[in-house]
């Protein structure tokens, strides 16, 4: 996220792509504003923590105060921003709390959807699912693969026929995108967690419905801890960091007289 804003617009971001803009009825201009918005937040631009100025963004997307509202709420359902009072809005930081939890909702959910899933599955899902599996792996770009990588899990649940287990799924893997990026940094394990993709295809392809559940749980609840650590140790890193330019910049204390 080396190229964030701390905050909208985006102008001073390099390379950073423009936000389109909108010229829509407002129950969809809200919904184009929010997308645009979880795009920028997702891809980096902009940062953890960084205000989003209800005024700024109307001016970009040349609407009304009504409808940047109303992205603004939608994103803070999902979790991508943080409102609080008389402080407005700004992008929701990475915790490894919340990384977590999402892994570990993730595994009871998807545990379920391919145990239902796999007495479905037909010689064309395998194929498409193989097919999907084999992209994921040999994706270079994080945003192509964050893409094929969902793609691969929503073809092993597919045949489960469960629309709205598949819609909370869809959502935890939206919620979870960021912290699925977090990845690229530790090739090695971008490297594992395709060994694992192959496991679990295999025991599908086998039918092997415990094996199976075992080995996505196992997938899912090791990526959350892995993202866990990693923004844990990142925070003491950055604390410890700071630590010394506070102190540096603390004033200095005057000596106390005794009986004063």
């Amino acid at each position: 996220m080396d190229n964030a804003t701390d905050g909208f617009p985006l102008a001073g971001a390099p390379g950073a792509p423009l936000l389109p803009t909108v010229h829509e009825p407002r129950s969809s201009t809200s919904r184009v504003i929010a997308e645009a918005l979880r795009s920028a937040i997702v891809e980096g631009t902009l940062a953890p923590g960084a205000p989003l100025r209800q005024d700024a963004i109307a001016r970009h997307f040349s609407v009304s105060a009504i409808p940047v509202r109303e992205a603004l709420r939608q994103l803070e359902s999902e979790g991508w921003v943080k409102v609080e009072l008389n402080k407005g809005a700004s992008v929701a930081r990475l915790t490894p709390a919340e990384a977590r939890e999402i892994y570990e909702i993730r595994s009871a959910l998807e545990s379920l959807a391919i145990s239902l899933a796999i007495p479905n599955h037909t010689p064309d899902s395998l194929r498409e699912a193989a097919a999907l599996c084999k992209a994921a792996e040999s994706e270079p770009d994080p945003a192509l693969y964050v893409a094929r990588n969902e793609a691969f899990h929503t073809c092993l649940y597919a045949p489960a026929n469960r629309p709205q287990l598949a819609e909370m799924i869809a959502a935890l893997h939206r919620r979870g995108e960021r912290y699925l990026r977090l990845k690229f940094g530790l090739p090695a394990y971008k490297g594992e967690s395709d060994a694992e993709h192959l496991a679990i295809l295999a025991a599908v392809e086998r039918k092997d419905v415990a094996v199976a559940q075992s080995l996505i749980s196992a997938h899912l609840l090791g990526t959350g801890e892995l993202v866990y650590r990693f923004l844990t140790e990142r925070a003491q890193a950055e604390a410890a960091a700071a630590a010394p330019r506070r102190k540096r910049g603390r004033p200095a204390r005057t000596p106390t007289t005794i009986g004063s």
